[in-house]
C-alpha cells in the first residue's frame, strides 16, 4: 500500500453541497475543495428547509464531483477512497451525500468511508496544523456547541455543550427576530460593529452553575423581550437600536462562550498535556469576536490556540476527506449497508446532553 492516500470527500448534512479532494503523503494537501451553498433557495423562508436543502444536493452533488476532479486534474481511478458525511444533519440531505458516495463506490469498487460530521470538524486542526493529540476542541456551530477533548481520530471525551440551542442558531434566530438576512452570524456580527454591548444588559446563561454545560435559548428570549419593550415605546426600533441589540446578544454569547472555555481549559490541563492547545471550529467559529476572545483566554491559561482557515470552519468537505484519511489508516471501511443518521454524538459514553428517542442521542 503507498503512503500516499488520495481521498474524495462529500458533505451535505445542511444548507452547503461539498466536494474536496485531499492527497496525505509526506505532506497533506487540499488538491480541491468545492462548496456550492444554497443562501439564496433558503432567503425567503427565514432559515433552512430541510425539503429545499435536500433537492438541491441531489443537483449539485455530482457536479461539486465532477468541478472537484476537474480542479484536481485527476479522475476517480486516481483516488484511494470515497468519505462521506452520514451523519448527524438533515436526513434528506445527509442521504443524498450516502447514496452519491455508494453510486461512486459500486461503480469504481472504491473503498466507502463513513464519517461522522462533527468529527471532520473536530479533526480539522490536524488537517490544517498537524495538531497533536490529546486537544481541546469547541465545536461551535449553527446545530452543535460541545467542548471535547480529542484522543484520537475516533475517541473523544466532552466535558460539556449546549443543553439547548447552539449559538449558531440562536444568531439565526436574532436575525429573524430583527429582520436581519440569514445566515444569521455574518449579518448579526456586521450590525454588532455599529452598536453599544453595554446598552442592554442580556443575560449571561448558566454563568452561576459549575461546570462547562451552555444555554442560548433564554438569550434569545431576553433579546425577544428587550425589542417588544422598544416597540411598545416607540413603535419600532430604529437602525441603532438594532445595532446595539446585536452588540449586546453578541457580547453575551462571547461571555459565556469565554467562561465556559476557561473552565473546558481548567479540565483539559488538568491531563498535564505536553503541548495544550484549544482549537475551535464550526461556522460561528469565524466571529472575530468570538475568536479573539477564545484567544485571549488561550493565552491566559498557558495553552496555544488554533483556528483554522475560515473555509474550513464552515461546512466543506476537506474535513470529511481528512476524517476519511485518518480512518482508512486506521483500517476502518463501511460497505453498502452504511446507513444516513440524523443523530450521532461523538462521545458515545457520555449521557445524552438533549435527550433521545427512536433515533437515538441527539447529542
Amino acid at each position: 500500500m503507498s503512503d500516499t492516500i488520495t481521498i474524495l470527500g462529500l458533505e451535505s448534512s445542511c444548507d452547503d453541497t461539498a466536494a474536496a479532494i485531499v492527497r496525505a503523503g509526506t505532506e497533506t494537501d487540499i488538491l480541491a475543495s468545492i462548496v456550492a451553498g444554497q443562501t439564496e433557495l433558503h432567503a425567503d423562508f427565514g432559515g433552512v428547509v430541510p425539503e429545499i436543502a435536500a433537492r438541491a444536493h441531489t443537483e449539485k452533488l455530482d457536479l461539486c464531483v465532477e468541478e472537484a476532479l476537474a480542479t484536481a486534474g485527476l479522475t476517480l481511478h486516481d483516488l484511494d477512497a470515497i468519505a462521506v458525511t452520514a451523519g448527524p444533519g438533515l436526513i434528506g440531505g445527509v442521504l443524498a451525500g450516502v447514496m452519491t458516495a455508494k453510486g461512486i463506490a459500486a461503480a469504481t469498487g472504491l473503498p466507502l468511508i463513513g464519517v461522522n460530521h462533527l468529527a471532520g470538524h473536530a479533526l480539522t486542526p490536524r488537517l490544517t496544523d498537524n495538531a497533536g493529540y490529546p486537544y481541546l476542541m469547541l465545536l461551535v456551530s449553527g446545530g452543535h456547541c460541545q467542548f471535547l477533548v480529542a484522543e484520537g481520530s475516533d475517541s473523544f471525551k466532552r466535558l460539556g455543550g449546549t443543553i439547548d440551542d447552539a449559538p449558531g442558531e440562536a444568531f439565526d434566530k436574532t436575525a429573524r427576530l430583527l429582520g436581519l438576512p440569514q445566515p444569521g452570524g455574518p449579518s448579526v456580527e456586521r450590525e454588532a460593529a455599529k452598536g453599544d454591548p453595554k446598552r442592554f444588559r442580556l443575560p449571561r446563561p448558566l454563568l452561576d452553575r459549575p461546570g462547562c454545560d451552555m444555554s442560548f435559548s433564554g438569550l434569545k428570549t431576553a433579546l425577544l423581550r428587550e425589542r417588544d419593550k422598544l416597540v411598545s415605546e416607540k413603535g419600532g426600533i430604529t437602525e441603532q437600536d438594532r445595532a446595539d441589540l446585536c452588540a449586546g446578544f453578541q457580547a453575551a454569547v462571547t461571555d459565556v462562550l469565554a467562561e465556559k472555555s476557561r473552565r473546558a481549559l481548567d479540565a483539559y490541563l488538568a491531563l498535564d498535556t505536553e503541548k495544550p492547545l484549544i482549537a475551535v471550529a464550526g461556522g460561528v467559529a469565524a466571529n472575530t469576536s468570538i475568536r479573539a476572545a477564545l484567544e485571549t483566554i488561550s493565552h491566559e491559561k498557558g495553552a496555544d490556540f488554533l483556528a483554522p482557515p475560515l473555509a474550513l470552519c464552515t461546512d466543506n468537505a476537506a474535513m470529511i476527506a481528512w476524517a476519511g484519511i485518518e480512518k482508512f489508516r486506521a483500517g476502518s471501511r463501511d460497505d453498502m449497508t452504511l446507513a444516513a443518521r440524523p443523530r450521532w454524538p461523538l462521545d458515545t459514553s457520555a449521557a445524552p446532553m438533549l435527550g433521545s428517542g427512536k433515533k437515538g442521542a441527539k447529542a
